[in-house]
């Protein structure tokens, strides 16, 4: 052996076989996945996103306790439509979902331009569509799982414990349906995050950006279902555009998409809430489902082309 003070780390004594690189996408995604699940209050956000299934899960437990006759436990139960539970808790959770989409996600190309790292990953065999997929995965994964799993949990303790009151009956292919909302703001957040970042060089401005859209659209639904309380509580039914352009805005659509994937237009929190003069109001219909899923997918596929074309590795002028 020659001796040297120096190691030689090359590869020039290699003689094997060369392959392309493969998977490049998910080295991406996994670091992204890595750093987000990393950020200061994740993971408590992530418990908290399925509060309700908890508060579901006693009501439903003391109700069937305390009531004195199994007759009267049954007469409870059989007014509960099982997956407008499961739609009440993805509303209900939008605004968690967001804060997570915000923690793991606005700042993934912002802060790349920022540091100048979109000269490294492009630089090397990696293309834009590796680096594309790559982020895009990295929040949609992380978020699919945060509403999958308490969605989950809540199904399989009423497969468990109430399935002698209908809760797999009413609807066998729940479990499916279940699946496909879950996947509903991992889409969305994930699209929307990657567009408006590519916009900026400062994760904190994305996020002051993307604020800014979530909260007015979230004023804009809150004023629609104000418009159709009041409606209902005076007697009247609330105009057909006041329930159409309550899921013009990023909570909204969402939960358009999941009465559409559940095929349900809901039900109020609490079985027997809805109704007559003097009580609270019927859920708003669910929206054309043609509509609205070619409103979704494209509002989504808007801001992923919107990424695609700012990705750049240097800046062209003149």
């Amino acid at each position: 052996m020659a001796s040297s003070p120096i190691l030689d780390l090359s590869y020039r004594n290699y003689d094997g076989p060369l392959e392309a690189p493969a998977a490049r996408w998910w080295a991406i995604a996994k670091m992204t996945m890595r750093l987000g699940v990393k950020k200061r209050g994740f993971w408590l956000w992530a418990v908290l996103s399925g509060y309700w299934y908890l508060v579901l899960m006693a009501v439903f437990y003391f109700t069937e306790v305390f009531l004195p006759t199994p007759q009267q436990a049954e007469q409870f139960f059989a007014r509960i439509v099982w997956k407008d539970q499961f739609l009440n808790a993805f509303s209900i959770g939008q605004l968690v979902y967001f804060i997570i989409a915000l923690l793991i996600g606005i700042g993934t190309i912002a802060n790349d331009n920022r540091a100048n790292a979109l000269l490294i990953y492009l630089s090397k065999p990696c293309t834009k569509l590796d680096y594309i997929i790559g982020k895009w995965l990295g929040i949609f994964v992380p978020l699919t799982l945060v509403v999958a799993g308490p969605t989950l949990l809540f199904y399989l303790y009423g497969v468990l414990s109430y399935r002698h009151y209908g809760f797999l009956s009413q609807d066998p292919w729940l479990i499916v349906r279940l699946l496909f909302m879950c996947t509903i703001p991992g889409i969305f957040h994930a699209s929307l995050a990657l567009g408006i970042s590519s916009f900026f060089n400062q994760g904190r401005m994305a996020g002051a950006t993307y604020s800014g859209v979530y909260f007015l659209g979230l004023f804009f639904t809150k004023a629609m279902q104000v418009i159709h309380t009041v409606s209902a509580i005076n007697g009247a039914a609330s105009p057909k555009i006041v329930e159409t352009l309550y899921y013009f805005a990023p909570d909204g659509l969402q939960i358009a998409m999941a009465k559409i994937i559940l095929g349900t237009d809901g039900s109020p929190l609490f079985p027997g809430l809805g109704g007559p003069r003097g009580r609270l109001p019927n859920p708003i219909h669910a929206p054309n489902a043609a509509l609205f899923a070619l409103l979704f997918f494209g509002i989504c596929a808007m801001f992923v082309l919107i990424a695609w074309r700012r990705v750049r590795a240097v800046e062209v002028v003149g």
